[in-house]
């Protein structure tokens, strides 16, 4: 492609803010459209949004505006939806105007949450001549592409598992920490097993799981989760506002993978509002740990090297450049569902 690759932003959270900027910032892609939930952001310029100079394209909430627009891809960062397949009747309308998308939350493995529910998928995306993924670091890299490259150092292996903490105490937003994520919530009104959050993250995790097995060659039976949550011994002060003691301050989010009746993969999530909880503190973002020949055991981390000032946190830069990565690629590819 000898021109640059045009480009739609959808949703300008703490995450798609960022992928707004990275685009901006590369001469490789063009910002050609800009969509927002809030009325305050509408009419708005794109990089009045980012912080960036002027880009002479103005933030719209009308779908029909975005459908209207000549793109190659649609970079689809809105929050998390309950139900998890909330946002599949715009993406569906996005793919069968010709759109690639690209997302951060869902579609890694469309195929762990049901047959029918991939085809419908892929028929919108083979309709419109369009490509489907998800990209991101975890799910997205961490648990399916790092966990892959682990295993292959092993002869074999009788559980890969995959396990993730993050730290919630900057995140501003309070309807995404008190209402997404559940912080600061009576635990007792908490379903753990078919709550809404449960939900959530059974089916995003699922696609992790599943993204691996089919990576590493491992047929699954299906999947089990179990979730835990811990509670404020104190309250918790942090920037999306207070977490009374008693309530929920970290969920500890599970997944396994099932095959021949045993837990062969585990993929599990920690958010958490208190990071001197001796069952988070001094450990590690990720890991990664392989019951094997040989067993293995990877540890990693981000490091904050952002310019003063600047307070995009390292994760978000880190999914901006899973998304940046896979924008040729996604436009590339073939019609249809694309595993990254």
């Amino acid at each position: 492609m000898t021109r640059p690759i045009r480009v739609i932003q959808w949703a300008t959270g703490s995450m798609g803010k960022t992928c707004l900027r990275a685009v901006i910032d590369d001469p490789r892609f063009e910002l050609v459209g800009l969509f927002v939930y809030g009325a305050a952001k509408a009419g708005k310029d794109a990089g009045e949004i980012a912080r960036r100079d002027p880009t002479g394209v103005l933030a719209t909430r009308s779908l029909d505006d975005i459908l209207a627009l000549e793109a190659d891809v649609v970079l689809h960062c809105p929050m998390l939806s309950d139900p998890y397949d909330g946002h599949d009747a715009d993406v569906r309308r996005l793919l069968e105007s010709g759109k690639n998308v690209i997302s951060i939350n869902n579609y890694f493995e469309p195929r762990a949450l049901g047959v029918e529910h991939a085809a419908t998928l892929e028929g919108s995306a083979l309709k419109g001549g369009a490509t489907l993924a998800g990209t991101g670091v975890n799910p997205g890299w961490v648990a399916e592409r790092m966990a892959a490259n682990a295993v292959a150092l092993c002869l074999s292996h009788s559980n890969v598992a995959t396990r993730e903490i993050i730290d919630c105490t900057t995140v501003p937003n309070p309807d995404y920490v008190f209402g997404a994520l559940g912080f600061g919530a009576d635990p007792a009104t908490v379903d753990l097993v078919a709550g809404p959050l449960a939900r959530t993250f059974d089916s995003m995790f699922a696609q992790s799981v599943e993204g691996l097995a089919r990576r590493i060659g491992l047929p699954l039976d299906g999947y089990e989760s179990d979730h835990q949550l811990r509670l404020a011994d104190r309250d918790l002060s942090v920037a999306a506002g207070t977490i009374p003691q008693g309530t929920v301050a970290a969920t500890t989010w599970r997944v396994h993978g099932i095959a021949d009746g045993v837990r062969r993969i585990t993929h599990e999530v920690n958010w958490i509002m208190d990071p001197t909880d001796a069952a988070f503190a001094g450990k590690p973002h990720w890991q990664i740990e392989v019951e094997g020949l040989p067993g293995l055991t990877i540890a990693m981390d981000l490091v904050d090297t952002a310019p003063e000032g600047v307070r995009t946190k390292p994760e978000q830069f880190a999914v901006a450049a899973m998304v940046l990565d896979a924008i040729p690629k996604v436009v590339a590819a073939p019609p249809g569902l694309l595993r990254l």
